[in-house]
């Protein structure tokens, strides 16, 4: 059965190009990102991993581990990592998993066969630091990944656990947020000292608690 979110991120241990590595224990009390690639050596993976690898100084601000895959082995990962400092002007940075057993895209449902019967489709899992998924979207091959809005969903989740708080329609950080319903007037009086605009009873707009 399909992954769903709330549920906790399967475990594995794996060969990647930082070595074995168990899922789980590389998480550690960080958050994560797993995200599958159809294969090796080809042009959108390439941009894809080189923007990730730039924008790791922005996951690791927000305690967030990153973890590529593709079903080629790890001897052709290891070739392709140099493609990838040469045509995006980046080293890889965090690790690849070489899922040539497709242990892990069958535990994530990343194969689809009506799209390919052989490799991953480009998926997206973002897991809290209580290893469960918050976050699952699925890319065809042939759109790269918008990573600054994956940067942006994360932002909001974590604001979310931390703060009882929603975001509306396209927020971006250091923008107002909303104050979930399941929170009374009055337990918000506490919660959120700067206060609330009320635009209906159930649509209570607040300063982002954090800035």
């Amino acid at each position: 059965m399909a992954l769903r979110l709330g549920d906790i991120a399967p475990d594995f241990t794996v060969d990647t190009t930082d070595g074995k590595l168990n899922f789980h224990e590389y998480l550690g009390d960080s958050w994560g990102v797993l995200f599958s690639h159809p294969k090796d050596f080809t042009p959108v993976c390439t941009t894809e991993l080189g923007m990730v690898a730039k924008l790791k100084p922005e996951f690791d601000k927000r305690n967030v581990k990153v973890m590529g895959l593709s079903v080629d082995p790890i001897d052709s990962h290891r070739a392709w990592v140099g493609d990838i400092e040469e045509t995006q002007g980046t080293a890889l940075n965090f690790p690849l998993i070489a899922d040539s057993d497709r242990v892990v895209s069958d535990l994530y449902d990343m194969i689809h066969p009506n799209a390919n019967d052989t490799l991953t489709v480009r998926s997206v899992f973002v897991i809290g630091a209580d290893k469960k998924i918050k976050l699952i979207i699925t890319y065809p091959a042939s759109t790269g990944r918008n990573f600054d809005e994956i940067l942006r969903v994360i932002d909001s989740l974590q604001l979310t656990a931390k703060y009882s708080v929603a975001t509306p329609v396209n927020w971006k950080d250091g923008e107002d947020v909303i104050i979930v319903p399941a929170v009374s007037d009055e337990d918000a009086k506490a919660k959120f000292p700067k206060g609330w605009t009320a635009l209906k009873p159930y649509l209570r707009v607040t300063p982002q608690p954090n800035k």
